[in-house]
Parts: C-alpha cells; structure tokens; sequence
C-alpha cells in the first residue's frame, strides 16, 4: 500500500517566479512500464526522481514539465508520490524517502531530450538532471514495397490435451455404467415379474386380465377393437394353458374345431364361438357391435374361465380318489 505523505504539496504551473538558490539534487530516473531492450512507439515510461530523508511537514512544489517544440510527448495524469520508507524515532518528526514521477508516451518514433526536472524544496530549488542520451523511441518497421493487407486471423486452435479430456471421459463411462446397470435393473424387474406371473395358475392370470375391461367406456365404436381384443387376447392364453391348444397363433376356426372334443360344455361352447366370430368381425371387418352385445362379453369370457377351472378341479379330485 502506498502510504500518503504528511507533507504539504503546492502543486504549480512553472518555477520561474521562485527567487531561492537552485542547487543540483542528482539524476532523474526513467524506467519502461514494459521490460524491453528498446522503447517502442505507444511505450509507457515512468520518469520522476528520489528524495532521500525529508522531514514531515516541508513543502513542497512540482512543476509542469515542458518538451522540446513540437516534441510528440504527452504526459498521462499528474504527478505521482510514493513513500518508499518512513523511518521515526521517538519523540522526533518523522522521515520519508520519496518517490515522484510522471507517466510519458509518445506516438511517434524519434530521438527525445528529456527535460531536467526542478523542485522547489523547503525554500530552495532543486534541479534533478535529466538523463544525458536522448530517448530513442522506435517504430515496427514496415516494407511498404511488399506490404499486402491480410485479413483478420482467426484464433489460434490448440489441440486438446489428455488432462482436459479426462473428466469428460470420464464423465461419459461414469453415465454409460449409470445408463448400462439401470436397464440390467429393469430388465431383471421386468423378467422376475413375468416369472411371478408364469406361476400364478392360467385362471388367476385371464381373470386379472379380463378385470382390467371393466367399464363401458370400452363399449365405444373407437374403443370395441381394443375391447374384443384384449378380451379374446386373454381367453386365448387361457385355452392354451388350460387345453394345451395353440391358440395364440390360431384363427377362431382353427381354436374351436381342437375344443370340439373337449369337456366344454355345449351352451358354453356356442357362446364363446360366438364372442370369437364377433370379435374377429369388430377387428377385422369395422363391424360396431351393440351395447347388449357389449355387455355379454365380459360376463361371457368370466363364466367361461371359472366353469372351466371347475370343471378341472373336479377332474383332478376324481383322479385322486
């Protein structure tokens, strides 16, 4: 942190109206902002002196520094103080080193005389020599003879490197397992369910199925497809199960000439044969049934399952006896 000086700064314009003994005080400074081998057009530099051991409180006035006529130099701010130490013994004022300075640039290259500084000090005037070598500024060199306008380059592409792919490598394995060990779940979940239902008896699972069609909003002409086929869908994997006939791959002729020799009874028989055949023409023949018919259906297909599920027990229990 720059410490602000406890000094009393009069700021002027000029020192020509101070009549005290100019004295030589040492050399000025001048450092680049940039550190080069030379100074280039637009360069800034700082240019100021030191004061060694000023005691707190002595005045002090900077001028306005003046180049050479139609010297290209331009003086950006004002003058700029810095304490670069502050030395204090007990019960005596305080003493500061201190650091001036201005910021110059030019915008043309040439050779530049730098003017002395002076100051007036605690009554007297103090000149601060100003380096004895001209600054030489310089400028880029152009070949107007081969110059050619380019146009604006575009930005430079680096190639990726390994550290700045990793994480999205490793991101994308870390999803892709994440992705890969959700769908073996689901999978899994999926085939244990249907286990669980392969074991339930073939009524149990056709009478689930059938219940889930309760309702007339399925009576709907643009719903009845859906309706019959869900319904003969589940009356269809009953038979195979209970009969041992391939009904999901039969037409309706196919399915009721294998049950003709079987324990159906007859009126039952006749009924879902012609649940089938209505259902085959809702499908495939656009054909709207009534809400009577509609109404059977559900009825129908429970009946047919439970008597035929009876009619198996029974068969098993004579077995055994």
């Amino acid at each position: 942190m720059k410490r602000l000086l406890i000094i009393s700064l009069l700021l002027a314009g000029t020192l020509s109206g101070a009549q005290s003994l100019r004295k030589e005080a040492g050399d000025c400074f001048l450092e680049p902002l940039e550190a080069r081998d030379s100074v280039l057009v637009a360069d800034q530099l700082r240019y100021g002196f030191r004061l060694e051991n000023v005691p707190e409180g002595t005045p002090l006035a900077l001028p306005e520094l003046k180049f050479e006529k139609d010297a290209p130099m331009e003086v950006l701010g004002s003058w700029q103080l810095d304490s670069i130490r502050v030395s204090k013994r007990k019960e005596t004022p305080a003493r500061y080193d201190i650091r001036a300075s201005l910021l110059l640039t030019t915008w043309m290259g040439g050779s530049y005389t730098l003017p002395d500084i002076p100051i007036l000090f605690d009554g007297d005037t103090l000149v601060f020599k100003a380096p004895a070598e001209p600054l030489e500024v310089t400028e880029l060199p152009v070949d107007m003879e081969s110059f050619q306008a380019h146009d604006i380059k575009d930005q430079v592409k680096f190639p990726y490197t390994l550290a700045e792919l990793f994480p999205w490598i490793y991101g994308s394995l870390m999803l892709l397992l994440a992705l890969t060990a959700l769908i073996l779940y689901l999978v899994y979940r999926e085939k244990k369910t249907e286990d669980v239902r392969q074991a339930e008896p073939a009524h149990i699972r056709a009478l689930r199925q059938l219940d889930k069609y309760r309702g007339q909003q399925y009576w709907k002409p643009e719903q009845q497809k859906n309706f019959y086929s869900g319904v003969t869908d589940a009356l269809r994997e009953y038979i195979a199960s209970r009969y041992g006939v391939g009904a999901l791959e039969m037409t309706t002729a196919e399915i009721f000439h294998d049950l003709k020799d079987s324990d159906i009874p007859e009126d039952l028989y006749q009924e879902m044969k012609e649940l089938f055949e209505r259902a085959d023409f809702v499908k495939f023949a656009k054909f709207t049934a009534t809400d009577q018919e509609n109404a059977t259906v559900l009825p129908q297909a429970i009946r047919f399952v439970t008597t035929t599920y009876q009619t198996e027990i029974e068969e098993e229990t004579s077995d055994v006896l």
